[in-house]
């Protein structure tokens, strides 16, 4: 489909491409048909879905959660420049932690720090009894 004949509509698995969410279209198609986007919160199951700019996109990316806001179609996949400016990033920042910020549980300990000592394991014992 022409974006001449739709205005400013887009294919949702060809945008997707052109914003280099994914890094095949077939990749973006597939996403797009197993349900796990949300068109203005109401899930796609085609891959040739309409979208238009205002449209809120919510879909997992590697372990993150991205809700997007489309702002213009694009007309071809062009520089991660070009791409950024498809869209706006609305995801909720989250933070995270350092290894060393973490506090670790009873019985926990560093890789390659040898065998637990004698409180180590009383520690554990203590954890894993019922009594």
């Amino acid at each position: 489909m022409k974006y001449e004949e739709t205005g400013d509509k887009i294919r949702l698995d060809k945008w997707l491409w052109h914003a280099r969410f994914f890094k095949t279209r077939s990749l973006a198609a597939k996403i797009c048909r197993g349900g796990k986007v949300r068109i203005n919160g109401d899930h796609s199951v085609k891959a040739a879905s309409l979208i238009k700019p205002g449209d809120v996109l919510t879909f997992s990316q590697a372990n993150d959660i991205r809700v997007i806001k489309m702002l213009a179609p694009g007309e071809r996949r062009g520089p991660a420049v070009e791409a950024q400016g498809l869209y706006e990033d609305l995801s909720p920042v989250i933070l995270k932690t350092d290894k060393t910020s973490v506090q670790h549980v009873v019985g926990g300990r560093d890789a390659g720090s040898g065998r637990p000592t004698k409180a180590d394991r009383r520690a554990t014992d203590k954890l894993k009894s019922w009594d």
